[in-house]
């Protein structure tokens, strides 16, 4: 069952759902009644509690108009996630968003790009970060994700704040999706 309550102009929506593991990761899919409650099909901002324990993140798109979240070890523990078990979830999309994880690739690249590159980075929001990370990171193979930090630095120079052409609303963590979509656990 989802409920949306009304806080500010955002609203708080609840929802229980059944995290499954793919591989090595944990994640959550929102129910798509909870997903449609969102203002983007792409990434979106939220801060929310999991069984009572609060987490900041960003949802990522599932391929299908929905969206899905890693749920990392601290977090499991500490909301005494098990396999199988149904947990208590709200999220409420948020402006804010948190600084995304540089691949330490990207890192060394960044560190070592000229000033006016590092202050193109600095410079643009959380979300274009988020998107530059999710970019080098769509990828398995090591070849084009060496190439992708080359580009996302050749592109800095030429000024460009954001990758271009891609899917926004693809699924591009390699270690749960194929082809564009989140792989199924069943």
């Amino acid at each position: 069952m989802i409920s949306v309550t009304q806080r500010t102009a955002t609203a708080t929506i609840r929802f229980t759902a059944t995290p499954d593991t793919i591989d090595a990761s944990t994640v959550m899919r929102l129910p798509e009644e909870a997903s449609r409650l969102l203002a983007s099909r792409g990434q979106v901002a939220v801060r929310g509690s999991i069984n009572g324990h609060e987490f900041r993140t960003v949802l990522e798109p599932d391929g299908v108009k929905g969206h899905w979240m890693k749920i990392d070890p601290a977090l499991r523990q500490a909301a005494h996630i098990g396999r199988g078990d149904t947990v208590n979830v709200t999220v409420q999309a948020t402006p804010d968003w948190p600084e995304p994880d540089i691949p330490p690739d990207l890192a060394a690249a960044l560190a070592g790009a000229p000033q006016q590159i590092r202050d193109i980075w600095n410079d643009i929001t959380p979300t274009a970060r988020w998107e530059w990370v999710r970019w080098v990171n769509a990828t398995a193979n090591p070849a084009t994700r060496q190439r992708r930090v080359e580009v996302t630095i050749s592109k800095m120079n030429n000024g460009k704040r954001r990758p271009c052409c891609f899917d926004l609303a693809a699924c591009t963590d390699p270690a749960v999706a194929k082809n564009g979509k989140l792989r199924s656990t069943t």
